[in-house]
């Protein structure tokens, strides 16, 4: 479970107040911010770009084929 909330003067706060009952024990974890440019899924994938050996070469096109037995296109 994952509870969300702020730090104001000293305490953690939390979203729903009401989401853990008093005395529960806690182990509290800063989230970092975010900095800098974020990247696309798109830029992330392609550092595995042609890694692959030995694949055919119309993978792309009849994917289906190979995975679920399909005919070529």
């Amino acid at each position: 479970m994952i509870l969300r909330g702020k730090v104001s003067g000293g305490m953690v706060v939390l979203d729903d107040p009401k989401a853990l009952p008093d005395g529960t024990e806690v182990k509290v974890q800063p989230v970092a911010k975010r900095t800098g440019k974020r990247l696309s899924l798109a830029a992330k994938l392609r550092r595995w770009a042609g890694k692959c050996k030995g694949l055919p070469s119309d993978l792309a096109l009849n994917h289906d084929h190979y995975l679920h037995g399909q005919p070529r296109r």
